[in-house]
């Protein structure tokens, strides 16, 4: 019951074609809980025929990045690139700094993504895996999730400036991945950037667009121009420039769907807690621990019901947020119907 439907035999949810071949005769349609994107997107804006038949133009990048600026609350002075997804930024940017993978060992603060310390590697780097930043105090480097994906672990700002200060003292950089920061914008790094510092944000989760493709590096003139090159011209597809400088310039939008997002968690932990206990998680994803979860992510995935299981911890499960009333009462009946065998939910 392998799931390798990542890079490197990496774990990903989302694809539902695994789901089906592990649960041939479950009902249709699936409903996917086993990511943590928004179940319901921001607004597609009627596009022009014209963004389909031509190459991005410069004024099409500069409105996004005007956009992202403003929204990510970026420092004049800091540079900021756009990307076709965060994933391709986690995969170059070890390869354009190896000066950085050179200086010493990468720690990679987990258990989380795992694709950050699978990037590192590639690149040569020695990466440490560790679970608190005290573990990591002989790496020159260290890589951040906040908050974290996927029990929600969290740093205040200032707490990673001081890991950014101690990593520019050893040649190494930090690097802060902030893909589920939106609905949280005071633990973002970003209005105070320190010195030897990248963010990284991704516009798909939030904004229930993972297929648009895109997302932000942000930090020092150097490595984001190097970024920038590394991808070449026209990385971000025209569409994906328009959908999101107009997503990104909604306030109002973010505002109301962050809250909206926070009240359905609230709603899932309740869900949940008489299965285990809440490890954490955003508004966005709950991180279940119950000795039963194998069996619960069975049983769910016989009811059509797809949850994200780990490599790391076989009694974790993440559940993403249902979309309508109609996944809410599947999940609830199919919750309320399982029987946990530990007798210790």
């Amino acid at each position: 019951m392998g799931e390798t439907t990542g890079t490197g035999g990496i774990w990903h949810g989302g694809d539902l074609g695994q789901a089906r071949a592990l649960f041939p005769a479950a009902p249709e349609p699936w409903i996917d809980l086993s990511t943590g994107i928004n179940p319901i997107p921001y607004p597609l804006p009627a596009l022009p025929l014209s963004l389909w038949q031509r190459l991005p133009g410069a004024d099409d990048e500069a409105a996004l990045l005007t956009a992202a600026r403003k929204a990510y609350r970026v420092p004049p002075e800091a540079g900021i690139v756009a990307a076709p997804g965060t994933q391709i930024l986690i995969d170059l940017l070890p390869r354009v700094c190896p000066e950085i993978a050179r200086a010493g060992p990468v720690a990679v603060l987990g258990p989380t993504y795992a694709e950050h310390a699978l990037a590192w590697r590639k690149a040569g780097a020695q990466v440490i895996e560790v679970e608190t930043v005290s573990r990591a105090a002989e790496a020159a480097s260290l890589v951040v999730v906040n908050p974290n994906n996927p029990d929600g672990r969290s740093f205040q700002p200032a707490e990673l400036s001081a890991l950014a200060m101690r990593c520019a003292a050893r040649g190494g950089l930090l690097v802060v991945d902030e893909a589920f920061c939106d609905v949280t914008p005071k633990l973002s790094l970003i209005p105070a950037l320190p010195p030897a510092a990248i963010v990284l944000r991704s516009f798909g989760k939030t904004y229930g667009l993972a297929g648009v493709r895109l997302g932000f590096a942000i930090g020092e003139a150097a490595p984001i121009a190097a970024l920038r090159t590394a991808m070449g011209p026209w990385a971000v597809a025209g569409p994906a420039l328009e959908i999101g400088a107009q997503a990104l310039a909604d306030a109002e939008w973010l505002a109301q769907a962050g809250a909206a997002r926070v009240a359905d968690a609230a709603r899932l932990d309740a869900l949940l807690s008489p299965l285990g206990r809440i490890v954490g998680g955003t508004a966005l994803f709950r991180l279940l621990a119950t000795p039963d979860a194998p069996q619960l992510f069975a049983h769910l995935g016989r009811d059509g019901l797809y949850v994200r299981r780990f490599q790391n911890d076989a009694t974790w499960l993440r559940f993403g947020l249902p979309g309508d009333g109609a996944a809410w009462r599947r999940l609830e009946a199919a919750l309320s119907s399982f029987a946990p065998r530990s007798g210790s939910a």
